[in-house]
């Protein structure tokens, strides 16, 4: 499979690369021969991470880019991967004005991370790949952009977004040989993002266990299981690869059928 893909050598940034679905990225890029450079805010010797960055800092994101480009010359794709995502609700019925509701600070946390952050980068990353005539840039969705998801309004709102700017990114890009598009996971296994305070508000807004939600996943999904992170990182080597030179401008699900876009 991996001399299949092609992907040997190819220079590939992957940003939030230090846990979760963009950790599984690397290491499926890595096993393909790829270049990877894993870019994240977490950045310690101990970890994977080659650069550090702050996405919602243009400067950090320029750097991160002048980075790659001086150290391997070019840039051959660009894996949006750095997000977050925390339940809150419009309005919490049982407790108005809770700690568990939207509020300002917390729209702009997420706004900046989930959508200014994937700007940035693209942005940097395009302008180095208009100059080779050739490149690839994936956004990392969810399959809530799709469907929307309680108590997550705005997390869904900023994944809907990413995939518009896919779309919007590959008509203007395309003529260049710059592929755009994106990829929408499902329920996945349990990963980095369920911290205690993901669980907990989790829990809270949606009045039920994390037991429950998990199921809840298992059910809503037509192969009846959640996904592994791997089927994810295996799909965006694949598009990440010549072997979907004629993929681009869509959204690609990985969401074991729960996805109905």
């Amino acid at each position: 499979m991996e001399d299949w893909l092609g992907l040997k050598d190819r220079v590939i940034i992957v940003t939030g690369g230090n846990s979760g679905i963009g950790a599984a990225i690397c290491d499926a890029l890595r096993k393909a021969e790829a270049i990877v450079v894993s870019a994240d805010i977490s950045y310690t010797e101990e970890t994977d991470t080659e650069v550090p960055c702050d996405v919602t800092k243009k400067d950090s994101v320029r750097h991160m880019i002048e980075h790659t480009v001086n150290r391997y010359g070019r840039i051959d794709g660009l894996v949006n991967n750095a997000g977050m995502t925390l339940p809150r609700m419009l309005a919490d019925a049982d407790n108005p004005g809770s700690p568990y509701e939207i509020d300002e600070a917390f729209f702009d946390r997420m706004v900046n991370l989930n959508m200014k952050g994937t700007y940035f980068c693209a942005q940097e990353a395009a302008r180095v790949m208009i100059k080779q005539k050739r490149g690839v840039i994936l956004n990392i969705s969810s399959e809530c952009g799709k469907e929307g998801s309680h108590s997550q309004s705005i997390y869904s709102g900023t994944k809907a977004a990413i995939e518009s700017f896919a779309r919007s990114w590959a008509k203007e890009l395309g003529g260049y040989g710059i592929r755009v598009l994106a990829v929408a996971p499902g329920p996945m296994e349990a990963t980095g993002v369920w911290t205690d305070a993901y669980r907990d508000s989790l829990s809270y807004c949606r009045h039920v266990t994390m037991d429950d939600v998990r199921k809840g996943y298992k059910s809503s999904t037509l192969l009846h299981r959640e996904g592994k992170l791997t089927e994810v990182a295996d799909t965006v080597a694949f598009l990440l690869s010549d072997r979907a030179s004629y993929i681009t401008g869509t959204t690609v699900n990985v969401s074991g059928g729960k996805s109905r876009g």
